[in-house]
């Protein structure tokens, strides 16, 4: 790179060009070094982990690329914000209930976050939801706070509800939400058996629908939710069983990643009149809960576009404040305490995946190779040489018209036979010198031209990368969602490379070519040039809610290795390490047993030296390399520079990296 570009590059641009400082919410920032550093109490404080240093440190102690890193630090300042806007809200619209606050296990179900989110939910009282009786079984064991609240959620048995009437003996604040109608008489049933009051919520199915990705998981056809009839009809069964006082809660949910703030107003109205007129009805209503919804913005645009919002967390809690005030004081109904079940919002932020760039492919071509002569010579070569020689700004548009022309005659000939495979090489080494030069030069013109788009996309590298999408991102695969994706470090050089995201999945749809931008969806992430025996890291964002739980085994790569880091005055601390899948792990889970496995192995060797197709050395190679990939990490471990040595040699040296958890390298650029 030029002396004059380093100069003329800095880290603002690359903070303008990522939009790290629109959806890092002030928790990601870039450092002078031009590395991403993590801020989870503010950009101003000194409270801070460099995440290119971070990662160093991390493979010292043995962890591996890729790696998912979690900031809990993150998540009890989001906990606080959400608390904190109620709270202003109450004081604005001098509200008299409380915030009770729910996290959703469902969101992301690991053991250490979860018993994170009950820890740092002690001082705002933060509870639980829990969607099955698994979920459930979680959340009576780590919850440990009598003032926090346990919401029961999902499809029932009598075992569930059951489960949910005795932990009130151990002190857990349980409500037992009815879903569906034919859930009542079961709680009703059980609560005489037992002998035990239940707290029972009413899941009011709305005409309002949400706004986003998930808008027809709500409205009139939502797969739970009781209809006006059935909230009826469960009234008057409650009052014919002197159990209307049990009746302490009304629900409802809109969705998920609720992007504008109208969708919310218009809720509220409906919700609110439907909690006034049941309580009129003389149930005994204390709580209104208006589940989750509450969205991230993960492009920064602060739009009411699907992967953004178009409002704060002050702005929601507001809404939500007023619109039930104002129906509250109209009926003249006492203000009810208010649960939120905000998950995504609350713990997006924290969790970070980071990977490294095994190898690239690049069509680019700067080089425009020597005329053909003789017998390869041909008019279809000779003029698309020209138009490469001759191109500039003022006939850039014609001349690439007339190259993409050139090019599909010369593939036409090669079709019919009468091009060469010599020819054709020739012929697509001359187009794309051509089109590398079409691209330099588009900055020196007036206006955009759409086939310059098109020819962004063809043109872009491709970086191989040590990470499943399938793993680690399923929602991006599935449906679409964005993350913030960007390097770690180098942000204080220009990048200069285009290109798409390909993982290590043998599946056509592994890769990632649609990146967050803060005006429209970008078809490549500018990316700097991988250097030689230096590794390259790359970080995609906002990972916490829902990724890791329903990641997939495509071609059975498993789970990363995970950290929990807490940030201090005098630097960090590593709290957990929740080393990744083994490839005996993920096998065990498709039921192929180690044993048995080595077993087969070693058999299929005996018969191959008994018939002398492989000698006594490479058996024993082929043996420790099987066994030890079978405790070996899923993802790639090991230098190209350790696989070029003499084989045996290597090995031990693998082998013994692996065996010592010595610091891992990512392979050399254009090997995989």
């Amino acid at each position: 790179m030029r002396a004059k570009e380093l100069e003329l590059w800095n880290t603002k641009k690359s903070a303008e060009l990522y939009g790290i400082d629109n959806w890092g919410a002030s928790y990601f920032k870039i450092n002078e070094r031009g590395h991403v550093e993590t801020c989870p109490f503010g950009k101003d404080d000194p409270r801070k982990v460099d995440l290119r240093a971070l990662v160093d440190d991390l493979q010292h102690r043995g962890l591996r690329s890729p790696v998912l890193i979690r900031f809990p630090d993150i998540v009890n300042a989001r906990i606080k914000a959400l608390a904190g806007s109620f709270e202003k809200a109450f004081e604005t619209y001098s509200y008299k209930g409380a915030y009770n606050g729910v996290f959703p296990i469902k969101v992301n179900q690991q053991r250490h976050l979860v018993e994170e989110m009950v820890e740092f939910g002690k001082a705002t009282k933060l509870g639980l939801e829990a969607g099955s009786k698994p979920e459930l079984l979680i959340a009576l064991a780590v919850m440990n706070n009598p003032e926090a609240l346990l919401i029961c959620n999902g499809f029932k048995d009598s075992e569930y509800i059951e489960t949910a009437l005795l932990a009130r003996k151990l002190g857990r604040n349980t409500i037992i939400v009815v879903d569906r109608y034919s859930e009542l008489p079961m709680i009703i049933e059980s609560s005489k058996y037992l002998g035990i009051r239940p707290v029972i919520g009413f899941r009011a199915k709305l005409e309002s629908k949400g706004a986003g990705k998930w808008i027809e998981s709500s409205g009139a056809k939502s797969k739970f939710g009781l209809t006006i009839s059935e909230i009826l009809k469960g009234i008057e069964l409650l009052r014919s069983e002197n159990m209307l006082d049990c009746l302490q809660m009304t629900h409802f949910h809109i969705g998920s990643q609720i992007t504008a703030l109208r969708a919310i107003k218009d809720t509220l109205i409906e919700a609110s009149r439907i909690f006034v007129e049941i309580a009129s009805l003389g149930a005994g209503l204390k709580y209104i809960d208006v589940g989750g919804g509450l969205g991230v913005d993960y492009d920064g645009s602060q739009t009411n576009w699907e992967n953004s919002v178009n409002y704060s967390i002050q702005e929601y809690a507001n809404e939500i404040v007023g619109q039930i005030t104002a129906a509250c004081e109209e009926k003249g109904i006492t203000h009810p305490n208010i649960i939120t079940e905000a998950g995504r919002a609350l713990v997006a932020h924290h969790s970070i995946l980071i990977f490294d760039v095994l190898g690239t492919h690049c069509i680019q071509s700067h080089d425009v190779p020597a005329k053909f002569t003789g017998e390869d010579e041909h008019e279809i070569l000779d003029d698309l040489q020209k138009l490469c020689d001759t191109v500039n700004p003022k006939n850039l548009n014609e001349n690439l018209q007339d190259a993409i022309r050139l090019r599909e005659d010369g593939m036409n000939l090669f079709n019919l036979g009468y091009f060469n495979l010599k020819q054709r090489a020739h012929m697509e080494d001359v187009f794309w010198a051509f089109c590398t030069k079409v691209l330099k030069l588009e900055k020196s013109l007036s206006r955009e031209l759409e086939e310059l788009e098109a020819l962004k996309k063809t043109m872009s590298d491709s970086y191989y990368c040590n990470f499943s999408l399938f793993q680690s991102a399923p929602d991006m695969w599935a449906v679409d969602q964005l993350f913030p994706i960007m390097p770690i470090h180098r942000l204080n050089e220009e990048p200069t490379r285009r290109a798409i995201l390909l993982d290590l999945t043998c599946d056509s749809d592994g890769k990632i070519d649609k990146f967050i931008d803060i005006k429209d969806v970008k078809n490549t992430l500018e990316l700097h040039e991988v250097k030689p025996n230096e590794p390259y890291y790359v970080g995609m964002f906002m990972l916490g809610a829902y990724q890791e739980i329903l990641g997939d085994f495509h071609n059975l790569f498993g789970d990363t290795d995970a950290v929990h880091v807490s940030i201090t005055e005098n630097g960090y601390t590593i709290d957990h390490v929740v080393e990744g899948d083994s490839v005996k792990d993920v096998l065990g889970y498709v039921e192929y047993e180690r044993p048995q496995l080595v077993r087969q192995i070693r058999t299929a060797i005996e018969q191959a030296l008994t018939a002398k197709s492989i000698s006594m050395e490479e058996s024993k190679l082929l043996m420790r390399y099987y066994e030890e990939g079978l405790s070996g990490y899923t993802y790639l471990e090991g230098s190209s520079e350790e696989r070029s040595e003499a084989p045996l040699d290597g090995l031990k040296k693998i082998g013994q990296k692996q065996m010592e958890a010595m610091k891992y390298s990512s392979s050399t650029p254009g090997s995989l």
